[in-house]
């Protein structure tokens, strides 16, 4: 758990340097079809995605860690853009020696949690 929260607040404040650490360089990022347009299938993929989606999107904020075993979810929310604040969503990530090697992102935190078995 604390590897993925110290992964998030690195990725939160701009610091890839210090996500590419956490990373497996195989490391898989997707929405559930890992095939589908858009999906990261390395490091490399996965840190050039956070660097274009920081200069594009509002900041985010990490809501919480939860454990699942060898998974963890991790829930983020997009920081209050005058519009109220933004429903949660999370990712469900998979770590494997020390190295995250699967995200899967859920809009829908329930369907993270769901899916972890928690």
């Amino acid at each position: 758990m604390e590897l993925a929260r110290r992964g998030w607040e690195a990725a939160l404040r701009g610091d890839l340097d210090a996500l590419r650490d956490v990373l497996d360089p195989r490391v898989k990022w997707h929405a559930g079809d890992r095939h589908a347009q858009g999906s990261c299938r390395n490091r490399d993929e996965a840190l050039e995605f956070m660097r274009r989606a920081r200069s594009r999107a509002p900041r985010a904020e990490l809501v919480d860690v939860l454990d699942a075993g060898e998974r963890v979810v991790v829930i983020t929310r997009r920081r209050d853009a005058g519009e109220g604040p933004a429903q949660p969503s999370a990712n469900l990530t998979t770590f494997r020696d020390g190295k995250a090697v699967e995200m899967v992102h859920y809009p829908n935190v329930d369907d993270a949690l769901s899916a972890a078995g928690l």
